[in-house]
Formats: structure tokens, sequence, C-alpha cells
């Protein structure tokens, strides 16, 4: 692990001033503050705003920021304006990365051309993540992925450098929540959005509602699809649901499952 710390240490100080990509994931926030540390005001940490965004993942995102130490940007991204990202095929995320690093690109060169950093790891290689292409045609630098570095890896250097995230689950944007070759609208991510939200506060952790039109399918964790088997608890959630704008409620017994709605899985890094 040690000699993995010192090549991505090795690979930040040879890229210099930089812009990462910042989601306030687990890989992101590792980045940022390994980058934090060896580059200090050099580097600037980017969050993309859009509707795809929960309230809940920008203010963590700020909030992380701050507790680094690091400078820290909102950009509003366009791909709502984009009709292919719209139509929501397979290559969706491809259209969404290829936005972000398009803004992401903006702010560097203004910044006297600083590179541009994301947090794709060794992991994602062996799965279908459209954004990978948009990054290469960008130019855009993944430096945990070029020092080896795997999941379990970023978590146990997240752990070790005291960062809040180490055990965070896995995240992934609104979008991923509507059915492929359905088209992504702003009323249906703030559906959704509003049905996670009212499920987190009756304590629900892991959580995915996903779209089926004016219905919804609800994913929980093992603890939460255990304490929804109570018909009272059930109830409040189904109501909870219901109450955010959906017509009716299926908790699906199977729990939740990462990319349960969509090929593609849309896991912000």
């Amino acid at each position: 692990m040690d000699l993995r710390l010192e090549r991505l240490n090795a690979i930040l100080d040879a890229i210099g001033p930089c812009v990462v990509a910042f989601s306030a994931g687990v890989d992101s926030t590792l980045l940022l503050r390994v980058a934090h540390d060896r580059l200090g005001d050099r580097v600037s940490a980017v969050t993309a705003v859009s509707p795809s965004l929960p309230a809940v993942e920008r203010d963590e995102a700020i909030a992380l920021a701050r507790a680094i130490g690091a400078t820290h940007l909102l950009v509003e991204t366009g791909e709502l304006d984009d009709p292919d990202y719209v139509r929501n095929d397979g290559a969706r995320c491809y259209y969404c990365k290829r936005e972000l690093f398009r803004a992401l690109r903006v702010i560097a060169d203004r910044a006297e051309g600083r590179s541009v950093l994301y947090g794709a790891i060794l992991d994602d290689l062996g799965e279908n993540r459209p954004g990978m292409k948009a990054a290469l045609e960008a130019g855009v630098r993944a430096p945990l992925l070029e020092a080896g570095l795997t999941k379990e890896m970023v978590r146990i250097l997240s752990r070790q450098l005291g960062l809040p995230t180490w055990n965070k689950p896995a995240m992934a944007c609104l979008a991923s929540r509507i059915p492929h070759h359905t088209a992504v609208t702003r009323d249906a991510l703030a559906l959704v959005e509003r049905a996670e939200a009212s499920l987190r506060a009756l304590g629900y952790g892991q959580v995915r509602v996903r779209s089926q039109g004016t219905g919804a399918r609800v994913e929980l964790d093992p603890d939460g699809l255990a304490r929804s088997g109570a018909p009272a608890a059930r109830d409040v959630l189904v109501r909870a649901v219901l109450g955010a704008g959906f017509d009716r409620v299926e908790i699906d017994p199977r729990g939740y499952r990462p990319g349960g709605g969509a090929v593609s899985t849309g896991i912000r890094h």
C-alpha cells in the first residue's frame, strides 16, 4: 500500500497544478486530499451541479472540500440541454462526462492550462464505463488508476487519512434511476430526489428509488429491507414515496443492487 501511495504522490508531483473533478465520492475525495497534501493551493476542486446531483451530495462536497482545505468551485453543467443525454441510451454516461470535462477544461484553461483529473480506479477497467471514453478524448488524467489503486485500497488509504468517506456507499447520479430509453427530464430527476430524501429522513441508509413512469420501485439495503418487512414500517415507507409524487410503490424483495435500474451505473467517483 505504501508503495502505491508513493506512486500516487510521484504522479501528482509530475502533473503539477491541476483541477480535480470532485463529486464527494470515495475515490475523488481521496484524490483531492492527496493532491492537496502534495500541491496545496495549486489544486482546485470542481463539483458539477445539475438536476442529476442530489442537493445532499452537493452540500457534502462543499463540506468535504472545506475540511480538506482545498479551493472549491461549483460549476453548472448543461447535460440536460443535450438531446443525446436526454435520450438516455446506453451511452448516457458518456454524454454526461463529456459535458463535465468540457466545463472543467474551460476552468483549467483559465487557470493557466492546469491538468484535469478525475477519480477512476483500477476496478473501473472491468466494467461498462462510457465516461472513461470521454475522459480519454478530453485528455483527462486518472492518477488513482495510474497508481494501480483498487476500491479496497482507496478505502484503506481513506481510513488511514481520517477521511469520513472511507466507508461511504457507492453513489450514483439521479439519472441512473431512470430506465434506459426513457427520457431524462428535470421533473423525473426531482421526483426521484424527493422520494429518496424522504426515505433517508425516515432513517433508511442505502436506498434507490427506481422510476417506472409514474410508479416507483424501491431498493433497500439488508437492514432497510428487514425493517420494511414490518407492516407499520412498510406503510410509512409507502406513504413517504407517494407523498413525494409517485402514484404507486413497489419494494423490491431482492434489495439494493448497483446498476439495478440501467446497464451503465453512473457511479460517481
